[in-house]
């Protein structure tokens, strides 16, 4: 290898991360945006902001129906499982089909790409 090849490789290599985190921001960022349009008027992922539905700040990892001080259906309550990124995914495309019975309605978010910045973003709050 020639050094001038050697120094670009070294540079590739180096410049990897920083991109990885900018893809993340972006994708955080796009994730926020949609959180706001889709997700905001009933959820928010601050205590100081009032919402009608759960906190989800900190959701990720969370067990589902856990949110001290929100009611919730006895189906999602006993549902018995974490929040991870599969099942917010299949949660925001069909809630009622994923926990029958939950009391949450919303219009299904069946684009894959919208989910992951969707999950992207409420990954990022609450650490």
């Amino acid at each position: 290898m020639t050094r001038t090849m050697m120094i670009a490789a070294t540079a590739a290599l180096l410049a990897a991360p920083a991109f990885a985190d900018a893809i993340d921001r972006i994708k955080i960022d796009a994730g926020e945006s949609l959180f706001d349009a889709q997700c905001r008027r009933c959820h928010a992922v601050d205590a100081t902001d009032p919402s009608y539905g759960p906190l989800l700040d900190g959701i990720v990892g969370r067990k589902a129906g856990t949110f001290e001080g929100y009611e919730y259906s006895e189906a999602l309550a006993g549902a018995g499982f974490a929040w991870t990124a599969g099942a917010l995914r299949a949660w925001m495309e069909d809630n009622d089909a994923f926990v029958p019975g939950t009391k949450m309605r919303h219009v299904g978010i069946t684009d894959p790409t919208v989910q992951d910045f969707i999950v992207s973003y409420l990954a990022s709050v609450g650490h």
